[in-house]
């Protein structure tokens, strides 16, 4: 470090100016020293072409998933399933609703009105519209869910972020499968203990559990809309239920559709929770009680493709008016 010099005393007045100090001048550095960063300023980092750093913090660095457009959609979709999973544990009573629900209607199909539709028999028989309706009514789970991120301003939060629009709809969707599984597995125990079996292989029985798995991420994209529609949480839960029970009873669900007055009858036939009824029923070996009339409709005949067919319309077109929904509603 360099020494202080006094400026030299030329006789003037002992003002502040005359005593300052001056420091010596720093000597100058080489260019060989520069290039070779052994001076005192340390080598500067290169540029690329642009003139701008190209080294980012690691905190901020995107993985090589998150680069691309649709695994960054199924990455942010998978973080939002799981916070709407752990956001479950501040919400006991829709948890206790989805495990509850499915053991009253069986209880009240299998034992109040199956008595005189065929006892036993008709109890087994019945398993596939009850597995078709819980999967129907869980999606109220996520018109309320979505509705109450509405209400609430998480959605807005979730906006300030960069994640895509239909990942916040996809997470909520997804999670619900988990809340769709835990619904079936309640009614399939329930089912069990009033003697019903499956009486085909684990191939018929894994199908089965797929095709319900789809039929019920189609439906979560319609509570995804009603939600969107509603104008707050109360209001969306009563939509979420007044299209669900005529959707669920004018069905093969739980009666013959051909014993259906008028044109409820040919409602009945085309209604997709009767053909995922009537797949179950196939795919799990359940045979119908004696007498019990059954619908030879295409749908009847064709069940697993029909079901399959609804369930990828259904997505296609529910995504669609979901999204639009989405954005004029966020956008005022």
């Amino acid at each position: 470090m360099n020494a202080p010099v006094r400026a030299p005393d030329t006789g003037g007045p002992p003002d502040a100016l005359a005593h300052r100090t001056v420091r010596a001048p720093e000597p100058a550095t080489s260019a060989s020293s520069t290039r070779t960063g052994t001076g005192s300023r340390p080598p500067a980092s290169p540029l690329p072409a642009s003139g701008l750093p190209t080294g980012r913090p690691p905190a901020i660095r995107r993985t090589a998933a998150r680069r691309i457009p649709v695994l960054r959609v199924v990455a942010e979709s998978a973080d939002l399933a799981l916070r709407n999973l752990l956001h479950l544990r501040r919400s006991p009573g829709l948890l206790i609703s989805c495990l509850v629900e499915p053991v009253v209607y069986a209880l009240l199909i299998g034992y109040v009105f199956g008595n005189s539709l065929g006892g036993p028999a008709y109890r087994s028989y019945m398993m596939g519209g009850l597995i078709a309706q819980t999967v129907a009514f869980t999606t109220t789970f996520t018109t309320v869910g979505l509705s109450r991120d509405l209400e609430q301003g998480m959605v807005d939060r979730f906006r300030a972020l960069p994640i895509s629009r239909v990942a916040l709809l996809l997470g909520r969707t997804t999670s619900d499968l988990a809340t769709c599984l835990a619904s079936v597995a309640v009614t399939t125990t329930c089912g069990l203990l009033m003697g019903w079996r499956a009486h085909t292989g684990p191939v018929e029985v894994a199908a089965g559990v797929l095709l319900v798995l789809l039929f019920s991420f189609a439906m979560s994209w319609v509570g995804v809309l009603v939600a969107l529609v509603a104008p707050n949480a109360q209001v969306a839960g009563s939509l979420g239920l007044i299209w669900l029970f005529p959707a669920t009873f004018i069905s093969s669900g739980f009666v013959s559709g051909s014993t259906l007055p008028g044109p409820l009858s040919t409602v009945a036939a085309w209604n997709p929770i009767t053909s995922l009824a009537g797949a179950l029923r196939r795919l799990f070996g359940n045979t119908p009680p004696p007498g019990f009339h059954v619908p030879h409709d295409w749908p009847a005949q064709h069940p697993e493709l029909y079901t399959a067919g609804c369930s990828v319309l259904l997505v296609a077109v529910f995504i669609t008016l979901s999204t639009w929904r989405y954005r004029t509603r966020t956008s005022r």
